[in-house]
């Protein structure tokens, strides 16, 4: 796993290598997004991740916005308690590669990783 870039207040944590990866993602959308963060009912082990660009006029009251140097991470209120501490990083590797989900909230997780149940 690579270096953690905190912000102040460390609800969600990116690591540099998933940071430079979603950047470069946004970088060819053509437009100033956001990324959601946030959790759905569903997948192997009761809850699954979601992640997803947004317009940054997306952005609601309640949701809380984490900023790393200019780019802005979103995740409503309700998926924040499931993901709070939540370690997200990138990998290149050609099996198991992409995005990689470290929940300290998680009591199980499926093979895939990108469910977990609580």
């Amino acid at each position: 796993m690579t270096q953690a870039i905190q912000p102040k207040s460390q609800g969600i944590q990116l690591t540099d290598t998933a940071l430079a990866h979603i950047s470069m993602l946004r970088d060819q959308q053509g437009k100033d997004l956001c990324l959601r963060v946030g959790i759905r009912q569903g997948g192997c082990s009761g809850l699954s991740y979601l992640m997803d660009f947004t317009d940054p006029s997306q952005i609601r009251e309640d949701d809380e916005v984490f900023d790393y140097g200019g780019f802005r991470l979103v995740c409503d209120r309700k998926s924040l308690l499931y993901l709070y501490g939540l370690m997200l990083d990138y990998s290149n590797a050609m099996i198991g590669g992409g995005f990689q989900f470290t929940n300290p909230n998680a009591s199980q997780t499926c093979g895939c990783g990108k469910s977990f149940g609580v």
